[in-house]
């Protein structure tokens, strides 16, 4: 009897890490598309969209290109010509995949903006079978602006899909024990490796605009938890909470990072240490804003040591957090 029916893989389950994303290049034209693709996000930028397109258009994308090209060109990885951020996120996906161990489960990777998208890499799942998919948004602390747009894309993917996978969204992990211990000595081992004591350790997030609090998105509690948990966990010296990354003239989150680091030193703030929880791999806003700037910055204001805690990247204990985080779904 001939069989017409087509060929059908199933019975596989999917896991997919997603973070921000990253330009293909340092090239003014691949930055600005970047860009483009980034900031026309209304979950991102929440005025008149109409009114954003003429601006974001006509200025910001003539004028802010050449800028945040020079940033990525300082901190671009040569060997393997791509960002820090997507080095980190691949491993990241290799390592689970391999602490997994299950040929059962695929894992891969994607960004909400910029290659690989989401919407190819859901593709892919599906095409090898994959009947549910976990989806895990690389932000430990909730935002609107970040996990939330990612589910957006997802739910925008299938939409055109005939046969849509089922979904398990991790929406969020700020309070997680394996990812506050991973915190905790990552900040330990960099003590270890530096012949100074700090007096402070700054945690430094990335900053929302104040008016999206204010709305109520949970991501500021979220930040001050994950501090809080750390301060608990880790008591010999203080850590503080502050925001960076702050873009255009309205008010966001406060402390601004860039202006604490200024005024530590005439606080008698002289040795700081700086880390950066909210990010899954070390970007651009770490090693240029933080580790280049910001050091700058600190050490012009009279400042004498300063050093920055890697994020935790592809270690094993970021590998550990991850598997723990998806097992339960697979």
């Amino acid at each position: 009897m001939k069989n017409d029916h087509p060929d059908v893989k199933f019975g596989k389950i999917g896991v997919l890490l997603i973070n921000l994303g990253t330009p293909d290049s340092t090239s003014w034209w691949n930055i600005r598309k970047y860009l483009k693709e980034f900031l026309s996000d209304r979950r991102v930028i929440e005025i008149n969209p109409m009114l954003w397109q003429i601006i974001l258009n006509l200025f910001i994308l003539t004028f802010r290109p050449a800028k945040t090209a020079h940033a990525y060109k300082k901190i671009w990885r040569k060997d393997t010509n791509e960002s820090p951020l997507l080095y980190y996120t691949r491993n990241q996906a290799k390592n689970l995949s391999n602490k997994i161990g299950n040929e059962n489960v695929i894992v891969d990777f994607a960004m909400r903006y910029g290659n690989p998208s989401i919407k190819s890499k859901l593709n892919s799942l599906k095409e090898f079978g994959c009947e549910n998919i976990v989806i895990l948004p690389l932000y430990p602390q909730y935002a609107a602006a970040t996990t939330a747009t990612v589910c957006d894309e997802v739910y925008r993917s299938l939409m055109k899909m005939r046969w849509q996978p089922s979904l398990q969204v991790i929406p969020h992990y700020e309070s997680e024990s394996v990812y506050i211990n991973a915190l905790t000595k990552s900040i330990e081992k960099k003590i270890k490796s530096i012949n100074w004591k700090p007096d402070l350790i700054i945690s430094s997030y990335h900053g929302i605009p104040k008016k999206y609090f204010d709305k109520g998105d949970p991501y500021h509690c979220y930040c001050h938890k994950t501090t809080r948990l750390m301060k608990e966990k880790f008591t010999s010296i203080d850590i503080e909470t502050t925001f960076q990354s702050r873009f255009g003239p309205q008010e966001w989150l406060t402390p601004y990072t860039d202006k604490t680091l200024e005024s530590l030193p005439k606080k008698g703030i002289k040795n700081l240490l700086v880390i950066c929880p909210g990010f899954a791999s070390d970007c651009v806003e770490t090693l240029e804003e933080i580790n280049i700037q910001g050091r700058e910055s600190f050490l012009e204001h009279g400042g004498e040591n300063f050093d920055l805690i890697p994020c935790l990247n592809d270690s094993d204990d970021h590998i550990d957090l991850f598997a723990k985080l998806v097992t339960k779904y697979i």
